[in-house]
């Protein structure tokens, strides 16, 4: 068996041309793997939870821990992937996260007791979370500037899938097997991916081999972030968790997060996030817009399933087969960001996508009237085809206008702002929806509709954000320069 191709000249030199050759596809696949893997488990686990209260003979406030840790585990983890990846380098950060997710899901299947579980489910978290920026950046940086859009808008779309395979895969799994099958079905896919990566995925050396770690800005963000996202999450599933816990959890969070902004414009080091990047256009407005893209996806992907399951009493293999036409409303969407993004400006296409999401969210603000299977359906399918005219041209602006030495760094903040920005949406959600509820007793139809009308709000939010992203595409600007030079020459 061949050593794996190391990275250089042969690995991107094709780039200036534009075209996505077969290397180049076969590191997408293989990267693409890790973050599939990762995101599917998390839809997964949301199916077996009632599972696993029975099996276990725990409150659904106790086993809600299973979803819980893993969680905090990503936030507490993302920080890091960007000094990880420059410290050791990307392909091994990345094979090394695969390994301990695998690890995770091997213990979480082994699992004897719900504490055992949510302990399992941190060591998941913890593998889980680096894949999705590491798997970025070493794409990102394969790419190089006059591809990474045409690739990103390709990988972007799984993540768009996994709300709606997850619940398919997880109630088919259940139908058939215990519960462990939950997680062992994810060692195929991670054995897969490390011996694929081995063989072919170039090798990243590390870009700053001896870069110390950042301790002090470890201990403010990632437990920062930890304890905000713990708090917001208590709040929005009125738990047993006294409210004043929650929210000095919250404060703490907010606390710790601003102790970090100033030990980070501070440092004469490199801070694990550096507050810098954001006052930078356009990244500012890009990580903006993920945010609260972040926010809109996931919160509604919380509402949703939610809601045809409690208020219409549908299965979960019935909701992920009503949630599917957002599946192909990404797929599509995909294909014509792939064929377009080199050609339409950032804005156009990020605000054309939010326009989409936006008018796909309308007909949930009605779910009062009770609207039909068939409008639900192409209204998601409105919603997939936006999200992924949003996701990869976001990316792409960061990605392909920023140094490659910068790439791990950037990837870590930008997924960091959407996996809070979805964390904090959700229970923003969850605490309006349990508002609902509460004062409008029965009528659950009603509640989710009021509060889908705050999915419309954070919508309005990006279209905001999304206004200041570049009027024309990079290549354009750039020809057009190249042009007024020649003519000043």
């Amino acid at each position: 068996m061949a050593g794996p191709v190391r990275e250089g000249r042969a690995v991107t030199g094709g780039a200036s041309a534009g075209r996505i050759d077969p290397a180049l596809l076969r590191s997408a696949f293989i990267l693409v793997l890790g973050t599939f893997m990762a995101t599917m488990d998390a839809t997964i686990v949301t199916v077996g939870i009632d599972t696993f209260a029975d099996d276990f003979g725990a409150s659904v406030t106790e086993i809600q821990w299973v979803s819980t840790a893993y969680l905090l585990a990503v936030v507490a983890v993302v920080p890091t992937s960007g000094w990880l990846a420059d410290r050791f380098g990307g392909r091994r950060t990345w094979l090394v996260a695969v390994a301990v997710f695998l690890l995770g899901s091997v213990l979480c299947a082994l699992a004897w007791s719900v504490p055992a579980l949510v302990v399992a489910r941190v060591i998941q978290g913890l593998g889980g979370g680096l894949l999705p920026p590491t798997g970025q950046a070493l794409l990102a940086r394969a790419a190089g500037p006059s591809r990474t859009g045409r690739i990103i808008s390709i990988v972007a779309v799984v993540p768009l899938l996994s709300p709606v395979l997850g619940p398919l895969i997880g109630g088919a799994v259940l139908s058939v097997a215990d519960w462990p099958w939950l997680f062992y079905v994810n060692l195929p896919i991670g054995v897969a991916a490390i011996l694929l990566a081995r063989r072919y995925l170039p090798v990243s050396s590390p870009s700053q081999p001896r870069a110390p770690f950042d301790f002090r800005g470890a201990a403010l963000l990632s437990p920062g972030l930890a304890v905000l996202v713990f708090g917001l999450t208590e709040v929005g599933r009125g738990r047993a968790v006294p409210l004043a816990v929650a929210v000095v959890a919250i404060v703490a969070g907010l606390a710790m997060l601003a102790a970090f902004v100033v030990h980070g414009l501070r440092t004469g080091r490199t801070p694990l996030i550096d507050p810098r990047l954001f006052t930078r256009p356009p990244f500012g407005v890009a990580a903006l817009a993920l945010a609260v893209l972040g926010a809109g996806v996931f919160g509604t992907m919380f509402l949703l399933p939610l809601y045809l399951q409690t208020g219409r009493g549908l299965t979960a293999w019935e909701t992920g087969l009503l949630l599917a036409p957002q599946g192909v409303g990404a797929l599509a969407g995909s294909v014509f960001v792939n064929r377009a993004i080199d050609t339409v400006a950032p804005r156009t296409m990020v605000l054309t996508g939010i326009g989409l999401v936006t008018l796909g969210t309308v007909v949930f603000t009605q779910l009062g009237h009770t609207p039909p299977d068939a409008l639900i359906a192409l209204s998601l399918l409105a919603r997939g085809a936006g999200i992924a005219m949003i996701g990869a041209p976001v990316m792409n602006i960061v990605y392909s206008g920023i140094d490659p030495a910068f790439l791990p760094r950037a990837s870590g903040a930008l997924n960091l702002l959407n996996t809070v920005g979805g964390s904090v949406g959700t229970a923003t959600l969850a605490v309006v929806l349990q508002a609902r509820l509460d004062t409008r007793g029965t009528d659950i139809s009603t509640a989710f509709a009021g509060t889908f009308w705050w999915v419309l709000g954070f919508c309005l939010v990006a279209a905001a954000g999304a206004i200041r992203l570049p009027r024309r595409h990079r290549a354009k600007a750039e020809a057009t320069v190249r042009s007024e030079h020649r003519k000043g020459s």
